[in-house]
């Protein structure tokens, strides 16, 4: 049986901690890493009658896309929803992690989802990260090359962009003196010696530094392997905010907003004046997305859907786009198919039930 941390990995490994925004609180919120699983319950938003639910059902690990605390706690009482959920959980031993603004930003998640659903294709990120990537450089001796940058390629460095096993090679010479204590892979205690060197340059993702560099340490056949992690500005298309892709035929914009409040079983979707354009181009993403309306424009879109739009965000775009509200619930409640997709492909026999409490708090009338 798989233990919690089993399946936090699966998770992890799709949607990395480190790509969560500074604000976020994403990750194990309660319970033990080291505890089996007995079954998951997915959620958009953790509440105790979802934890009733687990409980119910014999599970005690719950995965939801919000984060249960998402501000300190100076108390736990039950003087507030969050807090009584909390003690819940913790008493009948049903642990709570949340995949939030990591699963937002990168490929495959939220955003990916949404645009899955409405049928985009050629979809690539919106608004791209950056200061998310390292240049690793390493120095290795000509005859151990191939084998210390194939193990730098296992390890998920080398991507960019479409291509992988990228790297830069440079042939010259390295120098080095092995002192009394050494025990040199080449070269005599005390004499300078000069060996043929290559040096390899590869491109790694922040959220793999580790292994990269635990890869090239066992791989690389020197006592003290030299290397540099260099910090780079680039942006990085592979993760960011929001998505953009193109519908297969254009629509009208009636049309298009019907779609939209279909797919998403919208209660109402607040959007900009008809102006008569054809929708092809499309951004979306999911829950408070308004802050790339900008970039949607700068996107050439003809249409922006989001899960949150205030009312002077309304303002000033009329011209450039179709702005669709369609609620944030509405815009995230796909992230459980993520979840439950992750889990069973990494674990086929495992119980992962969907949530049937309604969770979102919003109701038309």
């Amino acid at each position: 049986m798989p233990k919690i941390s089993d399946i936090l990995q699966a998770i992890e490994a799709v949607a990395p901690l480190s790509l969560q925004e500074s604000y976020d609180n994403a990750g194990l919120l309660a319970g033990n890493r080291d505890d089996e699983v007995r079954g998951v319950v997915v959620c958009i938003d953790v509440t105790e009658e979802v934890v009733d639910e687990a409980v119910s059902l014999g599970a005690n690990l719950i995965v939801a896309h919000h984060p249960l605390i998402f501000k300190p706690l100076k108390s736990l009482t039950g003087s507030s929803c969050i807090e009584r959920t909390l003690i819940k959980a913790v008493k009948n031993d049903v642990a709570i992690y949340a995949a939030h603004t990591n699963m937002d930003n990168v490929a495959n998640g939220v955003n990916f989802k949404m645009a899955e659903m409405l049928g985009l294709l050629d979809v690539s990120v919106l608004a791209p990260m950056s200061h998310r990537l390292l240049k690793l450089v390493t120095y290795v001796p000509a005859s151990a090359a191939d084998s210390v940058r194939e193990a730098l390629f296992a390890a998920g460095a080398g991507t960019i962009g479409e291509y992988d096993r990228c790297s830069y090679n440079l042939d010259g010479f390295g120098t080095f003196r092995a002192g009394e204590n050494a025990t040199p892979y080449c070269g005599e205690i005390g004499k300078l010696h000069c060996e043929r060197e290559m040096c390899i340059s590869v491109i790694v993702p922040q959220h793999l530094r580790a292994r990269a560099v635990q890869a090239l340490l066992q791989a690389h056949p020197y006592e003290e392997p030299a290397f540099d992690l260099i910090p780079l500005e680039n942006l990085w298309p592979q993760a960011g905010s929001g998505v953009v892709g193109e519908l297969l035929c254009p629509m009208e914009e009636i049309d298009f907003l019907g779609r939209v409040k279909s797919v998403f079983k919208s209660g109402c979707v607040r959007h900009t004046a008809l102006t008569g354009r054809k929708i092809r181009r499309v951004a979306v993403c999911g829950g408070a997305g308004s802050f790339l309306i900008p970039a949607a424009v700068a996107a050439g879109v003809d249409a922006f859907v989001t899960g949150e739009i205030k009312y002077h965000e309304f303002f000033g775009c009329e011209d450039s786009l179709l702005l669709a509200d369609i609620g944030h619930y509405e815009s995230e409640q796909y992230t459980k198919d993520i979840f439950c997709e992750i889990i069973t492909k990494k674990f086929p026999t495992f119980a992962c039930h969907y949530t049937k409490v309604e969770t979102n708090p919003i109701n038309y009338l």
